[in-house]
């Protein structure tokens, strides 16, 4: 079992693969993951995706035409609770550069983004809506974590965990791969993705109030429901990450009622695993 540890896209990332001599493999996914960060992130004033928030409109790689068009399609799918133009709002909530040069505090004057911006992808082309601008955060983690899997399954069962954006690709001599919850709960996978979103990690104050990164696109401001976590099991880390989210924004009745496998952490230290996991 090899294994290399990086920092990209704002999280440690780690690369687990059951051979030996694949440290050219694990580098090139490394490499891979630094070309992705160069196209999706908003931190980036020269990546990929600033500039098309910046012009509202370019002629894109097929990397980014086809994770935006993802998220776009998950909008839809999911009612609008997953939206990549919250761009603005996060940004108005305090989450304006790095997590970790975020000060400790800040004003807060109540400000919020509309979201639901227009959104169109016609092959390479990407139109945004005047005024609206993406993020691609977790679903870019995940989108990163399936393109590196799928290389590294070349040389043998691997794992890639991208801040807990999780794809793994044939079962390990071990029977599966240990996927850690928390520290009473570790899921067992033998294939395809797990994503968790929560407001319990990357926090941080504005009027000395707490606020995260997880904004509800019907108010422009960071969510506020009865869960702390949700941590999904799904086909592949994109839909993991793409539930995991419509599953927070609808609090912990509307999650259970839901046919998905997860486990939800509600604010008052309860644990439920609802979806038959």
């Amino acid at each position: 079992m090899e294994r290399r540890s990086f920092r990209a896209m704002g999280t440690t990332v780690e690369l687990v693969v059951e051979a030996d001599g694949v440290s050219g493999e694990l580098a090139a996914g490394e490499e891979e993951f630094e070309r992705l960060e160069q196209v999706m992130s908003r931190f980036r004033p020269d990546s990929e995706l600033s500039r098309l928030n910046r012009q509202g409109g370019i002629e894109a790689s097929a990397d980014l035409a086809q994770v935006v068009g993802l998220a776009v399609a998950a909008r839809e799918r999911t009612g609008g609770a997953f939206d990549p133009t919250v761009h603005h709002a996060v940004e108005l909530a305090g989450y304006d550069r790095t997590f970790t040069e975020l000060p400790e505090d800040g004003p807060d004057d109540g400000a919020s983004a509309p979201c639901g911006g227009r959104v169109v992808v016609e092959g390479r082309r990407i139109e945004l809506e005047d005024g609206f601008a993406i993020d691609l955060g977790g679903i870019g983690k995940g989108f990163a974590a399936e393109r590196v899997a799928e290389r590294l399954a070349l040389a043998g069962p691997c794992l890639v965990d991208a801040g807990g954006d999780i794809a793994v690709r044939g079962v390990p001599e071990a029977g599966a791969w240990s996927v850690a919850v928390d520290d009473d709960l570790t899921l067992g996978l033998v294939a395809g993705g797990v994503a968790t979103s929560g407001r319990d990690r990357r926090t941080w104050r504005r009027g000395g109030q707490e606020r995260h990164h997880l904004i509800d696109p019907g108010t422009g401001r960071p969510s506020e429901t009865d869960l702390l976590r949700v941590t999904v099991v799904a086909p592949d880390a994109v839909e993991a990450e793409i539930l995991a989210k419509a599953l927070f924004l609808g609090g912990s009745s509307a999650a259970s009622a839901a046919d998905v496998p997860a486990v939800l952490v509600t604010e008052d230290g309860r644990r439920l695993t609802i979806g038959g996991l």
